[in-house]
């Protein structure tokens, strides 16, 4: 037992060291001829842009079935936890043909560009709170002060939680994060469980309260297509509509958090790009391209192989994982001249695959984008003087390829 331990131990100190700086695995592998295997990620890497995008595209071979497999096993104490609450359904990350399409539709309508740039004016107001205690302090901390704060409120809104509910909503996003892709003790899993199952609660009885009485926000609209009008919610379709809004909520603020977080992290890391923004307000929509691209927030998605397929050269069989980097696509020298320097002004800039390609690209690039820029134009005009607080150590990223981003940011101006 003891040995099993220590092998287990070990194995999730060399993924989280690969987790933590990926980048040079990358590197090797866009050089590598075919592709290269990972076993830390038990999958084959997907590494260069051109590859990134043939398997983005091809569904039918490529299939989303497996893109939210944990990374740690969930004990039986806290699977038992888990069952008290809403099980698993396929959702429109993990779903092909017919059903994502399905699961697409609702949230293509709800994250318009004309409704994404409606919700704006409420993010602005919400990052305005945010940041005057945080301007009035004279240093903070930003992951905990702003970047976990700002996309919570906005999707919350989207979804349309009551803003007293967003805390807990958040956390139980992050707790069930925690418990599918950290390592955790037993008792420490079946906590983390019991925090799933009470967002899930709360997802319901929005659901539920919405059918009765809808609104104009995306639970309405979800509610309303599961059933024809007059008809009562099944337990199944409340177990796909909670599935459903979970992982709308997880991926609405996880990875836009992260976005916001490592991006003001490479725009102080190089000073004079921070000066050059708060000098040339108009640079703000190329550095928010530029900070999707250079540390892109979801760094790849898992992905199997529907039938026997070749891929780079690679021969692989049906049912073969593989691992598509997002981010290694983004650090193509390919397609981006200069891919591994951080450069708001970068010339003749290349569309990235930040939000993925093909069927399965984020339907919310647009809110996402819109909250960095929101972010973006506020610190510069309050906080110019904004820098990395030298006394502290230096900010060290997540072991994780869902959001990368810095574990805290401490700042002062």
């Amino acid at each position: 037992m003891g040995a099993g331990r220590e092998q287990a131990t070990q194995e999730q100190e060399r993924r989280d060291a690969l987790y933590r700086d990926p980048y040079p695995l990358y590197e090797r592998a866009r050089r590598t001829a075919g592709l290269t295997y990972v076993p830390e990620a038990g999958a084959w890497l997907v590494a260069r842009d051109e590859d990134v995008r043939e398997v983005l595209r091809r569904a039918e071979d490529f299939s989303s079935a497996n893109a939210l497999l944990p990374d740690v096993a969930v004990s039986e104490a806290a699977l038992g936890v888990l069952a008290r609450g809403f099980g698993p359904r396929q959702t429109v990350v993990s779903s092909d043909g017919a059903v994502h399409r399905r699961h697409r539709a609702p949230l293509n309508r709800a994250l318009s560009t004309a409704r994404s740039a409606a919700l704006l004016p409420y993010a602005r107001r919400c990052a305005r709170e945010l940041v005057g205690p945080v301007a009035a302090a004279g240093s903070a901390e930003l992951v905990e002060a702003y970047a976990r704060k700002l996309p919570g409120l906005v999707v919350g809104r989207l979804i349309g939680l009551d803003p007293a509910d967003v805390p807990a909503a958040v956390h139980g996003g992050y707790r069930a994060e925690e418990l599918l892709f950290r390592p955790l003790s037993p008792p420490e899993q079946v906590a983390a469980a019991e925090d799933v199952v009470a967002l899930q609660e709360l997802l319901d009885g929005y659901v539920r309260e919405r059918r009765a009485r809808p609104r104009e926000d995306l639970c309405s609209d979800l509610a309303a297509a599961a059933a024809p009008p007059g008809a009562g919610l099944g337990v199944e379709q409340r177990h796909e509509l909670v599935a459903h809004l979970q992982n709308l909520l997880i991926a609405g603020f996880l990875t836009t958090s992260a976005l916001i977080a490592t991006t003001l992290l490479h725009l102080l890391t190089d000073r004079r790009q921070w000066e050059l923004l708060c000098s040339d307000p108009g640079l703000v929509p190329a550095a928010v391209e530029e900070g999707l691209r250079f540390d892109t927030a979801v760094q790849a998605f898992r992905r199997v192989t529907t039938r026997p397929v070749e891929l780079a050269g690679t021969a692989l069989p049906a049912g073969a994982a593989l691992l598509v980097a997002y981010a290694s696509a983004n650090r193509d020298g390919r397609r981006h001249g200069d891919a591994g320097v951080f450069d708001i002004r970068r010339p003749g800039s290349r569309p990235h695959v930040a939000f993925g390609h093909g069927p399965h690209a984020c339907p919310g690039s647009h809110l996402a984008r819109g909250q960095l820029r929101v972010t973006l134009e506020l610190f510069a005009e309050v906080l110019p003087g904004l820098r990395l607080d030298g006394a502290r150590p230096a900010p060290r990223m997540r072991p994780t390829l869902i959001h990368r981003s810095p574990e805290a940011l401490y700042v002062t101006w």
